[in-house]
């Protein structure tokens, strides 16, 4: 009978086999010349339509495991089938399981010519036994007796499923470097004879998924659903209906882990309080290490001898410009931005609430400081939708004032490592470095990716003609007030209220996207336009700004924000509640390269230079140093 004839007969006949408690759980059943298959369910031993969020515990080591053995018994799922012997003689059959990342891949056919494999089709996360020299299984011997019979087996899913020597080191398959991505998983089954195993019909590269030849890798799912195998002869392919869907939730309250060395003195015993230090048992558990800011010496200030309680007093932009305007040279504080040099005072992991709080401490005479904190997860991963419920310190007071403060939340490179590097750019290559200069080099290959929220008061420059907005300086005329304390234009004053959410990739100026572009452009999406800004085409980043509101995004008892980073694009989405989310930047792989190497997320709160704003209202020279400490608050990741 012909193989689809088959299909529809069986639907016609039962159509329980379709719906199962709203979601089907078994395979249909399918014949070649010599064998019939059926039954085929990758998770036997788990329920289905549950998640599986993904277990911390040791991750940090052998990275994410799925299953552990806190989630099925053996740390293993069981799979199965049922095989029908219609030949004349007992056989031994073969067969192998696949599982793919399907919420995060490319196609698996090349658009261009649906015969062939996508060029990053290889990219995909996809695997099949952790010991990749195992190739296809053996049934047992099934007997030509016109019954099924159940074959069972094992699997899991682990990082580097292609046994890639890239990720190793020190002989040591480190899988932490190739993580697991979140989202759903496919299960393919493949089951065949021993001649198109032994004779090798079935490619080497196919059979053994770790084996690249000079085109790269073959994705197994091309090669069975569309390529070659699927006309092989006595092989039937089966997709499973069942998908498994991974959720990625660290948790805020299981620690902050510090590298010992940044640990200065001795601990006294605040650290153990604060659910933050550097011993081993952190070591483990902590899903959160505290973040260290690099501080460069060429950010230095000249900032006003001034402390003030700026969020909760009366200070006004007539405040602003006479301090701005008053003070001699020699009275103006030259300082960088700091960070802590006490490890664990500033960030608290409570275990109770689950929640981590961050704290910029406040300043004193003599003592000046604007302290940087945040925190960054511990755990690589290569795509996925970050979603950050949090209650960050607000940045406008009642007069519109800014406190001087960057509310960020990035993710940012695990590593620029050679393992850890982005695909490749074909045209003219990645400028080589991220601080350097227009005569960097440019390289086929870097490490460096960045995907951000950086959330000031600064201007959106796009769609404006001129760049930067042009302000009026006024003279220094203490006995004048109109002379020293001059309006804003009017296009800064409409956004009066309002606090910039910046939205960049961190490209290195790959040019090779087809409508990459210097200057202002729109970008297109959902039938909004969002005007995208690059300063000249070697500049290492695009970025897109939105106004909003202040007493919105950070007066509210908590907002969401959320980065959805995919193979082809990135969505920039925030809202006051998870369901209700609204799009503020999009940027996809036709404008910008789009990283796929893995990354870490880090929510801060900074004191930016504002000349790396050009064009913003208020600068952090004239911005007073914190009379109270500025405190956020982080309540919630998940990554799917």
């Amino acid at each position: 009978m012909n193989q689809y004839l088959r299909y529809l007969l069986l639907i016609l006949l039962h159509p329980w086999l379709l719906i199962s408690c709203g979601q089907p759980t078994k395979s249909l059943e399918v014949a070649s010349e010599l064998f019939v298959v059926k039954d085929f369910n990758p998770t036997i031993n788990r329920k289905q339509g549950e998640p599986l969020y993904l277990d911390y515990t040791e991750a940090i080591t052998r990275g994410f495991i799925i299953p552990t053995t806190r989630q099925a018994e053996d740390g293993f799922f069981h799979f199965g089938f049922k095989v029908k012997n219609t030949g004349t003689t007992p056989q031994n059959f073969y067969y192998k399981i696949f599982y793919q990342n399907d919420s995060y891949k490319f196609p698996e056919r090349d658009p261009a010519d649906t015969t062939r494999q996508h060029p990053d089709a290889w990219e995909n996360f996809y695997g099949s036994w952790e010991e990749v020299a195992t190739t296809f299984a053996e049934t047992g011997i099934i007997p030509a007796d016109n019954d099924f019979h159940a074959v069972e087996n094992r699997f899991r899913i682990v990082g580097n499923p292609r046994d890639e020597q890239r990720y190793y080191a020190d002989n040591q398959n480190d899988r932490w470097k190739r993580n697991p991505r979140v989202g759903n998983y496919s299960f393919m089954l493949v089951v065949t004879t021993e001649m198109n195993v032994k004779q090798k019909v079935i490619p080497e590269n196919v059979q053994n998924i770790g084996i690249q030849h000079e085109s790269g890798f073959v994705n197994p799912y091309f090669f069975f659903l569309y390529g070659a195998g699927k006309s092989l002869k006595n092989t039937i392919v089966q997709q499973s209906p069942v998908l498994l869907k991974v959720i990625a939730a660290p948790d805020p309250g299981a620690g902050v882990y510090v590298n010992p060395k940044e640990m200065s003195g001795k601990d006294d015993g605040k650290s153990k309080l604060s659910g933050c230090g550097a011993d081993p048992g952190l070591y483990s558990s902590a899903q959160f290490d505290q973040f260290f800011h690099f501080i460069d010496a060429g950010t230095k200030m000249n900032n006003i001898p001034v402390i003030a309680d700026i969020l909760n007093s009366n200070y006004s932009r007539m405040d602003y410009n006479w301090n701005k305007r008053f003070y001699r040279k020699e009275e103006l504080i030259a300082i960088t931005p700091t960070v802590t040099p006490n490890p664990c005072e500033t960030v608290i992991s409570d275990p109770v609430d689950h929640k981590i709080t961050i704290r910029n401490p406040k300043s004193e005479f003599g003592k000046w400081q604007k302290q940087n904190v945040g925190v960054i997860t511990r755990h690589g991963l290569t795509f996925g939708k970050y979603t950050v419920k949090c209650k960050l310190t607000e940045l406008l007071n009642k007069n519109n004032m800014w406190n001087g403060l960057t509310n960020a939340i990035w993710l940012i490179t695990q590593s620029q490592a050679e393992w850890n590097f982005r695909r490749s750019c074909s045209k003219e290559g990645y400028m080589a470095n991220y601080y350097g200069g227009q005569q960097d080099q440019r390289v086929k290959n870097v490490g460096y990716s960045e995907i951000d929220f950086e959330i000031l008061k600064t201007v959106p420059y796009c769609p404006a003609w001129v760049l930067p907005p042009a302000y009026f300086e006024g003279i220094d005329d203490q006995y004048h007030v109109q002379n020293w304390n001059v309006p804003f234009p009017e296009e800064i004053l409409a956004d009066d209220d309002k606090i910039t959410v910046s939205c960049t990739n961190w490209d290195m100026a790959c040019w090779q996207p087809d409508e990459f572009n210097a200057g202002c452009y729109p970008v297109h999406y959902e039938n909004k336009t969002y005007w995208a800004h690059r300063w000249d085409k070697n500049y290492r980043a695009l970025t897109q700004k939105t106004p909003e509101r202040d007493d919105e995004l950070f007066g509210s008892p908590y907002y969401y924000f959320q980065i959805e980073w995919q193979p082809d694009k990135i969505i920039w989405r925030v809202g006051p509640e998870k369901d209700k989310l609204r799009v503020v930047g999009y940027q996809d792989d036709k404008v910008t390269s789009i990283p796929n190497n893995q990354m870490l997320l880090i929510i801060t709160q900074e004191f930016h230079n504002t000349k790396w704003w050009i064009g913003s209202a208020y600068s952090q020279d004239n911005t007073p140093f914190p009379e109270k400490d500025y405190v956020g608050e982080i309540f919630e990741l998940t990554i799917e």
